[in-house]
């Protein structure tokens, strides 16, 4: 149970661990809290749209349909994603109408003091709740929302197959953006303020000054439909900068979108644990980063982390890693890709979700 299939991180680590189990001999259906999305990830699984409104009586109907639905599939267990899905699973079992629950936390905020109350409140109501990194399972013992003894840590996996470098296919995308042999700098996520793409601009007007012979490629959809420029008209940058940022819109190919990157670029305020800074090393591409949320567990010494929020500090390691040899670039690429295969694969961490699911119900 998710709150909607919508184009994040977090809906795309479910749905690939969802398929996964299917796969390996499961029964899987998906729950969306949410209407069908105008753009989301695909899947072959069963899914079920709940249609929820903000509204008593939608949640009231809400709840009777997914009461229907778990009685005539009859799960083992129910595993819900984020906040309003891991309440409403809780609400289900409360009412007698869930097998046991499992929750998953995927970001260090998942709302103020209302919702980790909320949390607390129910927590009776789940087996236990994992979280997608470290970070994320301190915030959640530090506002009290889960017990040490219901969390454990399983982080988000990456599948290193899809995210492998191709040479030919970097060369392709390169020559259909027009880089001009620039350095061409990624940026990934929806245009959200958690993103902290204003520092990120801020801290690319710095480096385009220092070394004018670079892109910012932005992939990410605007979660409203105002104009994607809307959200940086308050910032002001030297003249000729703006020329230079590329809004890409939503992009469904970022293996394609890594290659043709000289080097990714993470600038988000809060976060859990970021799949596209692990897709990015998996692509062997240098990694600056703010150091939010599971960041740091994710990088290891493969990557550069700053302050949030601290546009000159994002501006510097991006300019220390535009400075340094091609040949320094590479082996920090491949040492990031070689963390991610050792830790973080897919391959890895699924089998691990399936041991955890027979524990918990054996």
């Amino acid at each position: 149970m998710l709150n909607s299939l919508g184009m994040g991180g977090a809906e795309r680590h479910t749905i690939a661990l969802a398929e996964w189990m299917a796969q390996h001999g499961h029964s899987v259906l998906l729950i969306s809290l949410l209407p069908r999305q105008t753009e989301q990830w695909p899947t072959q699984l069963e899914v079920a749209y709940l249609d929820l409104r903000k509204t008593p009586a939608s949640i009231l109907r809400g709840l009777v349909r997914a009461r229907r639905l778990l009685r005539s599939f009859h799960p083992d267990l129910l595993h819900s994603h984020a906040f309003p899905a891991n309440l409403f699973a809780r609400v289900l079992r409360l009412l007698g109408a869930s097998p046991p629950v499992l929750s998953t936390m995927h970001n260090v905020f998942e709302g103020g003091r209302a919702r980790m109350l909320a949390y607390r409140l129910t927590d009776f109501l789940a087996l236990g709740t994992t979280t997608v990194s470290e970070a994320v399972a301190r915030h959640a013992l530090e506002s009290k929302a889960v017990p040490s003894r219901k969390r454990i840590v399983l982080p988000n996996a990456i599948d290193v197959s899809e995210f492998t470098p191709d040479p030919a296919r970097r060369s392709e995308t390169r020559a259909q953006h027009t880089t001009n042999g620039d350095f061409i700098w990624l940026a990934a996520g929806r245009i959200v303020s958690a993103k902290g793409f204003l520092n990120l601009l801020e801290a690319f007007a710095q480096v385009w000054v220092a070394h004018p012979h670079t892109q910012l490629w932005i992939a990410g959809e605007h979660p409203t439909p105002k104009s994607p420029r809307a959200e940086y008209t308050g910032l002001v940058v030297p003249k000729g900068t703006t020329e230079r940022i590329h809004q890409l819109g939503l992009n469904r190919d970022m293996p394609a979108l890594l290659d043709a990157a000289d080097g990714f670029v993470l600038s988000s305020a809060w976060e859990g644990m970021p799949l596209v800074v692990g897709e990015a090393m998996a692509m062997e591409k240098p990694v600056v980063a703010t150091d939010v949320g599971g960041v740091r567990e994710l990088l290891g010494d493969t990557g550069i982390v700053v302050p949030a929020r601290d546009p000159d500090a994002l501006a510097k390691a991006m300019l220390d890693v535009m400075r340094s040899s091609v040949q320094l670039r590479r082996m920090s690429g491949r040492a990031a890709r070689e963390r991610i295969v050792t830790q973080f694969d897919a391959r890895i961490l699924f089998p691990k979700w399936e041991i955890f699911y027979r524990s918990l119900l054996g």
